[in-house]
């Protein structure tokens, strides 16, 4: 029963991610896994109101989540106490693979569900990579970008595919903060051995959030030994970080050079399109029917932040759950008021006057960086110069910059141009108004 009870809490603990509060505590929080029979999995739950609202309501959430957990699929059957079979096997029917995976692994965390765009294509690529052929391509690899973008999702999808085709495989995955921790206990307790094989005798590190250790000279120590002696031993590191190598103040050097010798792959904010697409997977895992304006809704408002971006989504569908109404926009807003209140006070970037600029012309934010002069992309290049000039406090070399190293002369030809088409060109003058009321979140 222990087995049963293990596995069980490991599916509570996705579905109180995928779920809301009040939702999670009011009908998965009470659920009791009775057991197993054949391929049946046995769930007894308190009322008729419970099991009602768990099979027409939330039963794919189940489902998909213990195929996640048990890596197979069962036919799961929801019963009241009095309606339960007597005898049941509960332990020997689980099996979640060949593999020990390790508990810290998120199950849902795989290539199947990482959405690929063009802010994450090259770490996406260089991921599957050292996935297919650890040791032999890219050690070691070095992932970078702000938090809640998706390098532990890439991290934890690594481990589960060498995992799954390599039962022999010793993975680990860890943060650097644990790793500390675990090294501060070794020496307090006079276990340094210990320590050591735990992390040389491995066949993958994955550690997250390296920049952690930057001022710990002690575990700067250490972990430049542990990764000589895996590299040494042909066996794959994978590290992650909020910022390259080189930005990693008080890292040593020594370190910093190892880092930098394998390949360095960064995560960028995903663009519009990118989020629409994260929004819609979400949407198909969940078994969610959520209309196209309210998910472009999302997207334009929340552009910095993927957890932030599922976040919201999953607000609405709560929202719309508990008030039983159907999702709309003006639910939508309803719901999100005043996190995008919040987030208005947010700075303004050029990267993202671009990023609505190119939706609204229909066009990539590359064309926009690069060099075609068509005037489908001419127009809209210049209309993003002068917003730039109009809303930012940054120089014409600055603005230059980023639209692929424009002079400064270039930028002011495109202010210029458009400050005297808005004399007179009423609809010019709308389009502005539309585009700086999206920029600024209003």
């Amino acid at each position: 029963m222990e087995q049963l009870n293990e596995f069980w809490n490991e599916a509570l603990k996705i579905i109180e991610e995928e779920s809301s509060a009040v939702s999670f505590e009011t009908w998965f929080r009470p659920i009791s896994p009775y057991g197993i029979q054949g391929n049946c999995l046995y769930l007894q739950v308190e009322n008729p109101l419970a099991k009602d609202m768990l099979e027409k309501r939330y039963f794919d959430l189940l489902r998909n989540t213990i195929k996640q957990v048990a890596k197979r699929d069962y036919e799961i059957i929801i019963l009241l106490g009095n309606e339960l079979p007597q005898k049941l096997v509960t332990e020997k029917n689980i099996q979640k693979s060949h593999n020990d995976i390790p508990r810290n692994l998120n199950p849902k965390y795989v290539f199947s569900s990482f959405v690929v765009g063009n802010s994450n294509r090259m770490a996406h690529a260089a991921s599957l990579a050292v996935a297919e052929a650890p040791a032999r391509n890219y050690n070691p690899l070095f992932l970078y970008g702000n938090s809640g973008l998706g390098k532990t999702h890439l991290m934890h999808s690594i481990a589960h595919y060498i995992l799954e085709h390599n039962n022999d495989a010793k993975v680990l995955y860890v943060t650097s903060e644990t790793f500390t921790n675990e090294l501060i206990l070794s020496i307090q307790n006079n276990r340094n051995e210990a320590f050591r094989n735990k992390y040389r005798n491995i066949d993958v590190l994955l550690i997250d959030d390296i920049q952690f250790i930057s001022k710990k000279e002690g575990t700067q120590e250490e972990f430049f030994h542990t990764f000589n002696a895996l590299y040494e031993s042909t066996k794959q590191i994978i590290i992650s970080s909020d910022r390259p190598p080189k930005e990693i103040e008080t890292l040593e050097d020594r370190l910093r050079s190892r880092f930098e010798m394998g390949l360095i792959a960064d995560i960028q904010p995903p663009d519009y399109e990118t989020r629409i697409a994260i929004l819609r997977k979400k949407a198909e895992r969940d078994n969610l029917q959520v209309p196209d304006d309210v998910m472009a809704y999302i997207a334009k408002n929340i552009a910095s932040n993927i957890r932030e971006l599922e976040g919201a989504l999953t607000r609405i569908v709560a929202f719309a759950t508990l008030t039983n109404q159907n999702i709309s926009i003006t639910l939508a807003e309803n719901s999100l008021k005043d996190i995008f209140s919040e987030n208005a006070s947010a700075p303004l970037t050029p990267n993202l006057i671009q990023e609505i600029v190119a939706h609204h012309y229909n066009i990539r934010i590359e064309d926009l960086q690069g060099s075609k002069k068509p005037k489908n992309i001419a127009f809209p290049r210049q209309i993003s110069m002068y917003l730039c000039r109009k809303l930012l406090d940054i120089s014409l070399p600055k603005i230059g910059e980023g639209f692929g190293g424009r002079d400064h002369t270039t930028v002011i030809h495109a202010i210029s141009k458009i400050e005297k088409q808005l004399e007179n060109d009423t609809a010019l003058q709308n389009t502005i108004l539309q585009l700086e009321k999206e920029i600024k979140g209003q």
